[in-house]
């Protein structure tokens, strides 16, 4: 089977996906790291991360207005769309691929990507299923209270969410997984209060790698950022997703 390999990574076939290490940061980082592999994505590189969060912290979609948010938590505006969500007990994940039929074709990734999650988890004695239409929308900000087809769900709760940007036929899909409840969003239970399954980040995120090995049959290619990825996330903190200009312009 394809797996992890060495650092050092610097070009990739189309069968070959970058697999950059799990991090934790703040917002603006996040979002920011999330965008370059987008404009990675754009040269041709696919990559896949997972990553938390320096702690518990709003991000918005990128039409929605920042009045929204809940006032006690930092925010930050995501570049993708969808609705409010609040991150604490989660793995978040950015999925980013380049233009064409070798990486988008066929199903759907919104979709395809949670049902690979959903595998990655039946691993861990988690049963999950996707959300058929109809959509389900409720009167609040929050996404993980409106259900849409290819959501995943556990019974009737979503426990895992996605969102786009694409540029110039560039894919870039992030999108969280909540592995407990936090106390800022105490209307979202997590696969801990679903299940009693206390599941850790590095099992989780070890699942999911290997469902998506097996379900793509693209090799996964541990590497770190190249080149001057560094310097454009901070060029993007400082300019963008830190900014009251960018996270408060709606």
């Amino acid at each position: 089977m394809p797996c992890e390999a060495a650092s050092g990574y610097r070009t990739m076939s189309t069968t070959v996906c970058r697999l950059l290490p799990f991090a934790v940061a703040d917002g603006p980082h996040n979002m920011a790291a999330d965008e370059v592999l987008l404009e990675a994505a754009g040269a041709g590189a696919a990559s896949l991360r997972f990553y938390g969060w320096a702690g518990p912290t709003v991000s918005l979609g990128y039409f929605q207005g920042h009045a929204v948010r809940r006032p006690h938590l930092p925010y930050v505006r995501r570049p993708s769309g969808g609705m409010m969500l609040v991150h604490h007990h989660e793995i978040t994940y950015c999925l980013a691929l380049p233009a064409g039929a070798a990486w988008q074709d066929g199903e759907p990734w919104l979709r395809r990507m949670h049902r690979i999650i959903g595998a990655g988890l039946a691993r861990l004695g988690v049963a999950t299923r996707l959300h058929q239409l109809p959509d389900a929308h409720r009167d609040t900000p929050l996404c993980f209270r409106h259900l849409s087809a290819g959501d995943l769900l556990i019974g009737a709760a979503k426990v895992a969410g996605s969102a786009q940007r694409k540029h110039r036929g560039a894919l870039m899909q992030h999108g969280g997984l909540l592995l407990a409840q936090s106390p800022f969003a105490p209307e979202l239970p997590g696969i801990r209060e679903l299940t009693a399954l206390h599941l850790g980040i590095e099992e989780t995120t070890a699942a999911i790698r290997r469902a998506f090995v097996e379900q793509t049959r693209w090799q996964l290619v541990a590497a770190g950022w190249q080149d001057d990825e560094p310097r454009r996330i901070e060029e993007l903190v400082v300019g963008k997703y830190a900014s009251a200009a960018w996270n408060d312009r709606r």
